[in-house]
């Protein structure tokens, strides 16, 4: 049946933040669906909180709406908007979660808006615990053989006590209605079910769990169906997990298609998958059911069901090539499977099953280096925060491929060293426990002896996959011992997905040796399509993956083409945001007349969608890796360039070796790069431009460090050179903290150089990100930091336009810019972090890339730096894309007018999966994600920041709990007053009460933990907050190191979800949003709406100024650096 008429717009509901179990795979499906339901003629309004996303990027649809995703907020988009339908399966299950809301509150009903993709009755099936186990049943009855793990429902803790007893230890707990895996595990006793139960109960929305019989060891496989309104149905992929059950899918190495059922079982499981799909209801999309099957008998269960869009569905999209997300769209508003074309056939229908005759490996990318405090080992709760994708034409070549995407030296196997040295009892200890880089100790302790029957007894790895394992262990045997590297010996370890780096390792050489000698042999990869049909019809659209095979698919070009290499996968400090520069960047290059060639292994991204460039290659970001593509791309045809300063610190890292090799870097070159990150380098560009920063030295020993900490004084921030994210950063405070940290957190080495800066205590800390095209600086945002310096700023809670600063500081800041710019030598992207002390603006340091916080500012400004970017690194002049209003034709984020939206960025911590972790913050980054808010006002987009990042908000009423060090007790008592003001019951530690009560304030005093409960019972801190009893707490940490006061607090904090401020500047700005809040009235604008404002009151800054000056003059139009606007 063809399109449905009666709908005219349509509202998409985005996932939100990045967050551990929903990442940017939701961005790339909700991205697919905004452009497919545009491409039919529909208005689409999108919600979705997350700035960072290139979906809510105002030219993705109609009526962008960067607002908290709750259903208040929605409801009043709805009321605004009047949509006729709502789709919410494409937004992971926070937009799932939404609109089950939405619907139980009669909104849909009573705005009559439609919901589609799947209906209420489909989605309670398929969420709902007990009505899925009965749904499986009723199968099983019809004659299917299906069956769900026994179970029992509770949704109180003596329930889960109770169902204990009839199911026995060990357990699964599973709540309803969560992702990831959120508030599930595994129990051994009562004691880990009352305190997995505890939490599950807590994480549903329902409060309702499942306790399931253990399956641990079992084999786990899941399959992505489609289903359309005639009832034809698809099966995608089947995924199957080398990880056995007991480990989350998503931290679970995975392999497409399912390698080691026979068709017997295959066929079985496609048989009772589609049976669900249908009984479910799930019509008018996509779906992803987990099975597990016992390896002893064969027994096969039903785990779970997902009747959305899932995680799944984006690396089932990228290993087929098959756009689910866009199908689903298509589906939702009236086509069927039959009638909707495969893009990259043009000739086949989505009615045909996927064939695939390459194997798909994915693997997890952990962060624990950030948490070390967490529990490192892998359970049914979801931890890894990233993942990559590889291609190959066997297992061992797309798992070895695999294991270098994921950029941790400790990943690919190794046969370095002595196979003697290895201690084989340990590694077969340690296998025994999940945990990230196990699969390296598997084939280590294979190396040096171990059997498949020993490792699969001890780990329930499928012995087909040690066997393979085994296999490469036997290359990596002959790469060790071998003469000389013949060409038959260096094609066989190529097939095997050998990098010339293990090669270079096994054989106590260097990878450049290895490199000369393949190349002298003229051994290369060739590149194969991605086809969706194993070669049986002509693949129209370019997707490539590498493999030793022997003929290349990659077509010739006329076109000169430009390489954009990708940020690989996600981690903390290099996230969606740096694929958010590379799409902008590939999309505005094709408008401009080139080919873009996309680089990049990230199945969750806009950037590797087969329709984002122009050829798109699926592989590792390793220097080896791209620079067979450019060799792959030079023959095809001409290549203008290569892009490294968009996609992060994974390109930039490869800058230096690219360009030595001859390779051609545009924008920023690596000399500049260099000048910028090297320390001694950057500190002289300073000197010349007489710009200050803090006091520093660069120390190659441990007693150096020592000596220049001394020189300084403390405190000093110490952190190794090169790096992202803040990693491996601390802020010491005495010499004995910073001998701790040098003997645990990095060496100091000519090699790789310590980093020490004098730490800047109550300044304030800046964050700039500009354009430079040698000439004319483009200021595109000024961020002020709400927390003081010392908190990271991919942490920091950020306002732009700057809250605090005045015209006199901006001036200063872009003067100081275009210095480091003019310096530096940069084309392109600049970001620069400054602190300013007193009246000290100092330079902290500058990044001549893509930052974190471009699609922020363009957001916020309403101009697209990430476009501007790519256009400058080919050449364009800042001047020529004010002419083609690419940017604004006056003015620029330093000059933002008065009566400018107000946008706050706040980050999102994934504190509550790591038990046991210190919430506050530092100079290390530790946010997956971030939200924003924006309003009129300071305190309105402030509020709405807090209701976007935290599932309870800001509290506009109850008990706040203030406890708070001594340096910071001046600085609270008018926030803390205002709060009473408004209406809170103020609780406080004795030290903090004692001051309140001088000041006039009453607050009542709760015992510290540490004292204990009083005679009579009375409360402690902690018993307070997880009793429910506290609203909003307050606690600034005192003390140095590891041993913060407070720690417990803030733990219970997260336990509970109450919303906790560490910093006094937070507190003044949490007042500031909960008056909004009691005053009421905050509204909703689109993206659309705030910008055509911002381009009115443009228009009369610049009409103003003619009539002040009699012509156009000024910083922002010339780029001199002159105060004169």
């Amino acid at each position: 049946m063809p399109k449905r008429e009666d709908l005219k717009s349509v509202m998409v509901i985005g996932s939100g933040p990045i967050v551990i179990g929903q990442a940017c795979e939701f961005d790339y499906s909700g991205t697919q669906a905004c452009r497919v339901l545009r491409a039919e003629g529909l208005r689409v309004v999108l919600v979705n909180s997350n700035p960072a996303t290139i979906m809510t990027d105002p030219e993705f649809a109609d009526a962008t709406y960067v607002e908290p995703i709750t259903p208040e907020y929605v409801e009043k988009i709805i009321a605004k908007e009047r949509p006729d339908a709502l789709l919410a399966t494409l937004g992971g299950q926070t937009a799932l979660n939404a609109a089950m809301a939405l619907h139980a509150n009669g909104v849909l009903e009573r705005y009559n808006v439609e919901l589609i993709g799947a209906n209420v009755e489909a989605i309670e099936r398929g969420e709902n615990r007990e009505k899925f186990k009965q749904i499986v049943a009723q199968i099983n009855a019809s004659g299917l053989s299906a069956e769900s793990a026994r179970s029992v429902i509770c949704h109180s803790m003596d329930e889960c006590v109770a169902g204990a007893d009839v199911l026995g230890y060990p357990m699964v707990v599973r709540p309803s209605f969560t992702m990831g895996g959120a508030g599930s595990g595994m129990a051994y006793n009562e004691q880990d079910l009352r305190r997995i139960a505890g939490a599950g109960l807590a994480a549903s929305p329902t409060s309702e769990i499942l306790l399931e019989e253990s399956i641990l060891g079992w084999k786990e496989y899941e399959l992505e169906l489609m289903r359309d309104v005639k009832d034809n149905v698809v099966v995608i992929c089947s995924i199957e997990n080398v990880d056995p059950m007991g480990v989350h899918t998503g931290d679970s190495i995975t392999v497409a298609p399912a390698l080691t059922l026979t068709d017997r079982e295959y066929q079985h499981m496609r048989d009772v998958g589609i049976a669900i799909i249908r009984a479910v209801g799930v019509d008018t999309g996509g779906c992803n059911i987990q099975f597990a099957i016992n390896p002893d008998d064969g027994r096969m269960v039903v785990i779970e069901m997902n009747p959305r869009v899932s995680r799944s569905s984006a690396l089932a999209s990228k290993a087929t090539g098959f756009p689910i997300a866009k199908i689903a769209a298509k589906l939702a508003v009236g086509y069927t499977l039959d009638e909707i074309p495969n893009d990259i056939t043009r000739e086949t229908p989505a009615s045909f099953e996927p064939a695939l005759d390459y194997i798909v490996v994915k693997v997890p990318r952990f962060a624990f280096e950030k948490f070390p405090q967490a529990d490192p080992t892998l359970t049914t709760t979801m931890k890894s925060v990233g993942e990559a994708m590889a291609i190959g034409r066997n297992f061992t070549e797309a798992l070895q491929k695999a294991l270098r995407s994921i950029e941790r030296k400790e990943a690919p196997f190794s046969w370095a060293g002595e196979k003697s040295a290895i201690d084989v009892d340990a590694l077969l200890t340690s296998i025994a426990v999940p945990h990230d880089g196990r699969l390296r100790e598997v084939q280590q302790v294979m190396w040096a002896g171990a059997s498949v029957a020993q490792v699969h007894e001890i780990t329930d790895i499928d012995p087909w996959f040690l066997d393979q394992i085994a296999l490469i262990n036997e290359v990596g045997e002959l790469l060790v011992n071998e003469p000389e590297l013949t060409r038959e010996l260096l094609q066989l370890a190529k097939r095997h997905g050998f990098s010339d780096a293990q090669i270079a390792a096994a054989r106590a050489t260097t990878e450049a040796a290895v490199r000369d000698i393949r190349y002298g042999l003229d051994i290369h990869p060739v590149y194969k399509t991605v086809d969706t049909c194993a070669a049986e019809f002509a693949a129209r659209t370019p997707y490539h993956y590498s493999s030793y095979d022997q003929e290349s698919e990659v077509e010739p070009r006329t076109t000169p083409a430009v390489l954009i290499l990708g940020s690989g996968p996600n981690r903390i400090g290099q996230g969606i945001e740096f694929d958010y520069s590379c799409v902008h960047a590939s999309l505005t290059l094709r408008e401009a007349g080139y080919d873009t060639v996309m680089v990049n292994c990230n199945p969750e991204t806009v950037s590797t969608d087969y329709d984002t460039s122009s050829r798109l290659y699926f592989e590792p970001l390793t220097l080896e890796d791209v620079l067979e593509v450019y060799r792959a791309e030079l023959a095809a045809g001409p290549i203008a360039g290569v892009i490294v300063q968009l996609g992060g610190q994974t390109p930039l890292g490869l800058a230096q070796g690219l360009k030595d090799a001859g390779v051609p870097i545009v924008g920023t070159s690596p000399e500049a790069i260099h000048l910028a990150e090297d320390r001694g380098a950057f500190g002289q560009v300073l000197e010349d431009a007489q710009l200050p920063s803090p006091a520093h030295g660069i120390a190659t020993s441990y007693d150096e460090t020592l000596s220049i900490a001394s020189r300084i004084g403390y405190p000093v921030l110490v952190r190794p050179s090169y790096v992202l994210g803040g990693r491996g950063m601390e802020i010491v405070y005495d010499e004995s903290m910073l001998r701790d940290y040098i003997d645990r957190a990095t060496e100091a080495t000519p090699e790789h150089p310590v980093l020490v800066d004098r730490f800047l205590d109550d300044a304030i800390e800046i964050d700039v990100d500009a354009l430079f095209d040698g000439e004319e600086l483009y200021l595109g945002g000024v961020m002020e930091h709400i927390e003081e310096a010392g908190i990271h700023s991919g942490d920091s809670a950020c306002a732009l336009p700057p809250i605090t600063l005045g015209h006199m500081d901006i001036e200063r800041i872009r003067r100081s810019t275009l210095g480091i710019a003019r310096g530096v030598g940069v084309r392109g992207l600049l970001n620069v972090q400054y602190a300013l002390a007193g009246d000290v603006l100092y330079v902290l340091e500058a990044n001549p890339r893509a930052s974190r916080t471009v699609p922020f500012v363009a957001k916020a400004t309403g101009v697209q730096l990430a476009k501007a970017a790519a256009r400058v690194s080919m050449g364009a002049t800042i001047a020529q894309l004010r002419a083609e209003g690419v940017l604004p034709t006056w003015g620029d984020g330093g000059t933002l007018p008065i009566g400018a939206p107000i946008a706050v960025k706040e980050a999102v911590l994934p504190f509550g999966r790591f038990s046991g972790v210190d919430t506050v913050l530092g100079p290390e980054m530790r946010s997956t994600g971030e939200v924003m808010g924006i309003d009129a006002d300071f305190g309105s987009a402030f509020a709405k920041s807090q209701t976007a990042a935290y599932s309870s908000g800001l509290p506009t009423t109850g008990r706040a709990f203030v406890s708070v060090a001594n340096r910071d007790k001046r600085s609270m008592v008018f926030p803390v007053k205002r709060l009473a003001d408004l209406g809170f019951e103020i609780l406080a530690t004795e030290g903090t009460a004692e001051v309140l009560r001088r000041n006039g304030l009453k607050a009542t005093v709760l015992r510290k933990l540490h004292h204990g409960r009083g005679a009579h019972g009375e409360p402690t801190t902690v018993d307070a907050i997880l009793s429910g009893d506290i609203d909003l707490i307050v606690n600034t940490p005192y003390g140095v190191g590891s041993r913060l006061d407070g720690y417990e607090i803030r733990t219970a904090a997260v336990t509970r979800g109450v919303p906790c401020i560490t910093t006094v500047q937070g507190l003044a700005a949490t007042v500031q949003g909960i008056e909004s809040l009691k005053v009421g009235g905050i509204g909703v604008r689109s993206l659309q709406e705030w910008a055509g404002e911002l381009e009115a009151l443009r228009a009369q800054q610049l009409t103003d100024q003619v009539a002040a000056d009699g012509s156009i003059s000024g910083t922002a139009n010339t780029g001199t650096g002159s105060a004169d606007v």
